[in-house]
């Protein structure tokens, strides 16, 4: 049960009663959660309204992610993970044969996934046949396989050198086996800051817009913000009310993700106030205020390639139902410096969500629940 006299004590009298209630938050709520001085608080209401949703399960999918290249036109300050030509240390780019022998890897290994997750940089060459083809190939090879490929940035690349629509590029995508969108690239949609960290990706507008084509055609996407660096507790606020107003006009995202700027090997360097220890409390602060902000998105992800081991499970009390899944490889979090494991396995899912009190629940890449003598095999 929620304090209801506490919440009158903190100044959280009216969100406490919405929470309660069902109701959606206003901007100025959203700011007064970010700035309430008990976080546990804060997350108790997240975990009400997590609970109301959810109940008890925790969700994870068998997936393979599969990074294609790293060469990028965009030059996002923040990127570690970006190089500007092949030729560079570090450099790498996949041929369909390569992406094919990873999910044969998967295959040796006795997983069957339920999700391929595919993404990579902004390559400056590489033409929309080459993406056809490589879908083409994976579902003739794994006809059941769900893919979700593509942030939207990356559908506006390809729209840029192909010279055509990027309605016209989801639909040519999708007729070759697209089902589903990650929701990278979204970053902090405040223009004013979006110049200064990634002022030659496509824009807010054009996310949002790209992403409502996608969901026009059926194809449900994933959505994200990417907080700790230079933002603001204003700019978070606006960056999860506007994906809020997109899911009221196009309703497919299936699932908001926070992504935490890793700092190890980043380039964008930030002031002292933000960093050190208290990045995980405001970490999980920022999680849960997602829950609360987005009533009309479904699930919210603790990523644990970024949060890490130890706080992605913590999170399932701060409003996060998902814990994301297997992996197996993972380029982008890692060179950005994350210290997780480049994988888990489902006994290992299994066992972190179990042990933070929650029951896992196996689903795939657009969240339909896998019944139990399918998650055992």
């Amino acid at each position: 049960m929620l304090d209801t006299a506490y919440y009158a004590a903190l100044g959280l009298s009216s969100i406490c009663e919405k929470v309660l209630a069902a109701q959606r938050l206003t901007p100025e709520e959203g700011l007064a959660l970010f700035r309430c001085p008990d976080i546990t608080a804060v997350g108790a209401l997240a975990l009400h309204d997590r609970c109301r949703r959810h109940g008890n399960k925790a969700f994870y999918v068998v997936n393979r992610q599969i990074n294609y290249t790293n060469v990028c036109v965009n030059g996002c300050i923040f990127c570690a993970f970006r190089r500007n030509t092949e030729d560079e240390p570090g450099a790498f780019t996949l041929d369909i044969e390569d992406v094919l022998a990873r999910l044969r890897e998967a295959d040796s290994a006795s997983l069957h996934l339920d999700e391929l997750h595919i993404v990579g940089g902004c390559h400056p060459s590489r033409p929309l046949s080459w993406f056809e083809e490589m879908l083409a190939a994976v579902h003739t090879s794994k006809p059941d396989l769900p893919i979700k490929a593509f942030t939207p940035v990356e559908i506006a690349h390809f729209a840029d050198l192909e010279g055509i629509s990027t309605l016209d590029v989801l639909k040519r995508l999708q007729k070759a086996g697209l089902v589903m969108m990650p929701g990278g690239g979204a970053e902090i949609f405040d223009e004013t800051l979006r110049s200064k960290i990634c002022p030659h990706k496509a824009d807010a507008a054009a996310w949002l817009r790209i992403s409502g084509e996608a969901h026009s055609l059926g194809i449900v996407t994933n959505c994200t913000m990417l907080f700790g660096h230079l933002e603001t507790c204003e700019q978070r606020v606006d960056h999860l009310c506007r994906l809020r107003e997109q899911q009221d006009k196009s309703g497919g995202f299936t699932c908001f993700i926070p992504l935490p700027f890793l700092t190890e090997n980043s380039r964008l360097k930030l002031p002292e106030e933000n960093i050190g220890p208290q990045r995980g409390l405001d970490q999980l602060r920022t999680i849960a205020v997602a829950r609360l902000m987005l009533d009309n998105i479904p699930h919210i992800k603790a990523y644990w390639i970024m949060l890490g081991q130890k706080l992605a499970p913590t999170a399932l009390w701060y409003g996060a139902d998902d814990l994301d899944g297997t992996i197996i490889e993972e380029h982008i979090g890692h060179m950005a410096g994350a210290a997780s494991a480049q994988g888990m396995t489902i006994t290992e899912l299994e066992h972190v969500i179990r042990e933070s009190g929650f029951t896992p629940v196996r689903r795939n890449a657009t969240f339909n629940t896998l019944n139990f003598a399918e998650a055992r095999q």
